[in-house]
């Protein structure tokens, strides 16, 4: 199985560049796997392919202004600090630009109360360690001087951060959006819920190993960066007790779930990391509908819809999204795979 088995070209006009408002009024494109067809539809309608008794599993992390920007000290020149996870030790992970004039011992200057920051060690992946030299806690300084940072496709600032929340937002953890998630509103949401589908969240902090480049040509060869999640009890019974299909909003909660489901199709209450890579031929244990975005060709992301739904299958939804301008990408048009 090739890295080039999942290439595509696309126009870069296709390449969103702010969300859809209302966010319900967003495209989706639904691919039925048992028949193959594929229907164009807008993604408020999505409770049409929806029965009572469904639960939507979703996504409930929430993306930290992780983004600090800052001067180096001494000297003033500009820097970045880009906070990744915490440490057990009060320090953080982190990618550090530039990078080689950061060495260790280094320090960069953030917020307007001047908060410093103390570069660490270097970790695997290029990563670096940091903390706050005055004991701040650096989840305090994010809230302070942070930004919500944006994936390197979107050229155009949002006027609005929440933008690139769910809203459903809660937990504190995330570099990304979990972005299938966005095309809900709390109305559309409410339908769901009086059309007789259950709404569980879970929580999986997006972090690297999402975005991570697979630079295997072998995909199989490749390995996924963990990330944390948490299914908390409630979640899991709700999950036990439904009545109908298991259908997950987004490639977060796809691998949640099945990460949590390992041992076969029961869940239980569980936290932990997950670096579960799925990719073709991966045994589906609980999902059975997913709600996602378009990915990027290459990626992970795209490895695991071609999983669930078959590598042929969503490349030919993708060219038929392409052929009918579908937005691409995060803040793009959605896709419901059943």
């Amino acid at each position: 199985m090739r890295l080039a088995d999942f290439d595509y070209t696309l126009p870069d006009e296709l390449v969103a560049q702010r969300p859809v408002s209302p966010r319900d009024a967003s495209r989706l494109l639904v691919v039925r796997r048992e028949t193959g067809t594929i229907e164009h539809r807008v993604f408020r309608e999505i409770g049409e392919y929806l029965r009572a008794g469904d639960t939507l599993v979703v996504n409930d992390t929430r993306v930290l202004p992780a983004r600090l920007r800052g001067r180096r000290l001494p000297g003033g020149g500009a820097a970045e600090v880009f906070l990744l996870r915490p440490s057990a030790d009060r320090s953080w992970e982190a990618l550090v630009r530039p990078g080689r004039r950061l060495r260790r011992g280094a320090v960069v200057e953030v917020g307007q109360s001047g908060v410093r920051i103390e570069i660490g060690e270097r970790l695997a992946d290029g990563r670096r360690a940091v903390r706050a030299l005055d004991g701040m806690d650096l989840l305090d300084v994010l809230r302070e001087a942070g930004e919500v940072p944006l994936p390197p496709y979107i050229h155009t600032p949002i006027a609005d951060p929440g933008d690139y929340q769910t809203v459903y937002a809660r937990a504190d953890g995330a570099i990304a959006a979990p972005t299938a998630g966005l095309h809900f509103t709390t109305e559309l949401m409410a339908g769901l819920r009086a059309q007789g589908i259950a709404i569980v969240t879970l929580t999986l902090h997006v972090g690297l190993g999402t975005f991570q480049r697979v630079a295997a040509d072998d995909v199989r060869e490749h390995r996924m960066d963990a990330e944390h999640y948490t299914i908390t009890p409630s979640a899991a019974e709700a999950i036990c007790a439904r009545r109908g299909r298991v259908i997950a909003v987004g490639t977060s909660t796809v691998r949640a779930l099945e990460t949590a489901a390992a041992g076969g199709g029961a869940i239980s209450a569980t936290s932990g990391w997950t670096d579960l890579f799925i990719y073709p031929g991966f045994g589906f244990r609980l999902v059975e509908g997913m709600v996602t975005n378009f990915h990027l060709p290459r990626t992970t992301l795209l490895m695991l819809v071609s999983a669930f739904a078959g590598r042929e299958l969503i490349l030919r939804a993708y060219e038929e999204a392409i052929r009918r301008q579908y937005r691409f990408y995060s803040f793009g048009d959605a896709m419901l795979i059943v």
